[in-house]
């Protein structure tokens, strides 16, 4: 009985790895054009389930009241889309007289570029009690502007 009280505490973890198990097993199920189609499911299915789970779990009024703290997503939006770009490039600069692959170093200038994923910000602004609705409103604005503008970032670094 303690066995399964257990994996119901750590269901997400088993799936976890029961999902990279199957991956290793299996790997053409996941591949561009296989069945589960992850250009699809994972680029516009998973992101729209994660936002639409997270604002079930809102009320209206949460929501509305994030909506109205313009500097503070003003200032989220700057930080994720400019500072921490611009201290990417700093570090960048540092790293290019080392003898790290320049093709390493391009793929850390594109993730810098890149807005955190939506599931973590949300998840992880809700499990230390954060303003959930702001890092909802946040997430899905900054994926706007990065799907957006984000060559931009690219081609200003």
């Amino acid at each position: 009985m303690r066995l399964l009280e257990r994996m119901r505490k750590e269901w997400f973890m088993i799936g976890i790895v029961l999902a990279i198990a199957g991956a290793k097993l299996e790997p053409s199920i996941g591949v561009k054009g296989g069945p589960l189609k992850p250009e699809i499911t994972v680029s516009y299915i998973a992101v729209a389930t994660i936002f639409f789970n997270s604002g079930l779990s809102l009320n209206t009024e949460e929501l509305t009241s994030a909506l109205v703290h313009v500097k503070l997503h003003l200032f989220i939006q700057i930080f994720t889309l400019a500072f921490f770009p611009a201290a990417i490039w700093l570090f960048l600069q540092l790293l290019s007289v080392t003898p790290i692959n320049e093709w390493l170093l391009k793929g850390l200038q594109t993730v810098g570029c890149m807005p955190p994923p939506v599931s973590s910000a949300v998840i992880l602004t809700k499990a230390v009690g954060g303003n959930e609705a702001a890092a909802i409103f946040n997430s899905a604005f900054g994926s706007f502007l990065v799907s957006k503008h984000g060559v931009i970032c690219l081609l200003l670094l």
